[in-house]
């Protein structure tokens, strides 16, 4: 039996040693992985996206998007190198309707102009997908990537796969019987897939420039009313993007072309003329505008709401946040006017698209903030 010691006596070497506390999982994720440098791999992912998000509307605006009637992922990285390669090409597109109906007797010339649009377009798509895959399996195979990240990062580009089959879908839509561009049903989807690709990476850019512990403190402070409302402000943005589409995809932006009013009225002309009656409001030029309007004014509105509750938060970053996505919704309601205005030229309408990518990433952040509140050093510099 080991003798009892003195409660003044000094405890030599001998002692028994007290085991270190490992650290948590939060520690442990300070100490492993690359979340610097996941985040700038990101960063250049979502700047790929925007410049597709543009080049995709210029495809369209430039009617090159049926240029090319095949679908070959591979073999497709390859454009015509010869004077037969380019004939064959020409003679595929000679084929369909948007050439017998709309561009008979087009020259080689003009057709290789909308070909090499269509052609930069899909192979920026190959370009993001390869980035992706370079920077992904790169960080998978060093194990760089944070931990719970893995699932998060396969993800994106599953979604990037998915995209581009169904860009091959809304493509092969317009090849066939009298269309003369593709179904602008199949356009919105397109288009709503890139902008929930863009928002997600966002995201993840957003969290990854924070530690885990610091997210953890910070969420306990969020702020769930201003959370939730911009969550629904943000929904809205993501329909009336949709819309948009819907109005791009059938021209309804050269259909009217006066503000407030529509042809002189309230309500547009014909509005409810195709039949079964729900088509008009998704086919009916007029009827799809006049939604993208109303819509446009109730987007408003609701900032406007969010804006004002914004301006109680504790927190000047949250409130700068919300200032600047406020001065943007209204920057992009004075672009859609002038787009409307000016029959939708080809510059006023990627304006406007690239707004709308603008009013997405800012409101994002306002939202990430909302709920986790990065705190302000008294001398207003943030800590």
């Amino acid at each position: 039996m080991s003798k009892k010691r003195s409660i003044f006596e000094e405890v030599g070497s001998d002692a028994p040693q007290t085991a270190t506390p490992s650290p948590g999982v939060i520690d442990r994720a300070k100490r492993t992985g690359a979340r610097g440098a996941v985040r700038v791999w990101l960063m250049i992912l979502f700047a790929l996206v925007v410049i597709m998000i543009a080049v995709g509307g210029l495809t369209r605006l430039t009617d090159s998007g049926l240029s090319i009637t095949v679908w070959a992922p591979l073999s497709g990285a390859i454009p015509p190198l010869t004077e037969a390669d380019w004939q064959a090409e020409f003679e595929l597109y000679r084929q369909i309707p948007e050439y017998q109906l709309q561009n008979k007797g087009m020259t080689l010339s003009e057709f290789k102009f909308i070909y090499w649009w269509e052609w930069g377009h899909r192979q920026l798509g190959r370009v993001i997908g390869l980035v992706w895959a370079l920077g992904f399996f790169g960080f998978l195979v060093t194990r760089k990537i944070p931990p719970g990240w893995t699932g998060r990062l396969a993800l994106l580009g599953a979604l990037g796969g998915l995209q581009g089959a169904i860009g091959w879908w809304m493509v092969s839509s317009g090849l066939t019987g009298t269309m003369l561009d593709v179904a602008s049903y199949r356009l919105a989807v397109h288009l709503g897939l890139a902008f929930f690709i863009l928002a997600l990476i966002a995201w993840y850019i957003l969290h990854l420039g924070r530690t885990e512990a610091d997210l953890l403190q910070a969420r306990r402070s969020g702020e769930k009313k201003l959370f939730g409302m911009t969550t629904g402000l943000l929904h809205l943005s993501f329909v009336q993007i949709l819309i948009g589409a819907l109005v791009a995809g059938i021209d309804a932006g050269r259909t009217f072309t006066d503000w407030p009013l529509m042809a002189g009225g309230f309500l547009p002309l014909d509005m409810w003329d195709l039949d079964p009656v729900w088509r008009n409001l998704f086919e009916n030029p007029g009827t799809v505008q006049f939604i993208h309007r109303i819509v446009g004014y109730v987007l408003i509105l609701l900032a406007i709401g969010v804006w004002v509750v914004a301006r109680k938060s504790p927190n000047v970053l949250t409130k700068r946040a919300y200032d600047w996505v406020a001065v943007m919704l209204f920057g992009q309601i004075v672009l859609g006017i002038v787009t409307v205005l000016n029959a939708a030229p080809w510059y006023w309408a990627i304006a406007h698209q690239f707004g709308a990518v603008v009013l997405i990433a800012l409101i994002l952040r306002a939202r990430f903030l909302a709920r986790y509140p990065k705190s302000i050093s008294i001398r207003g510099a943030a800590a």
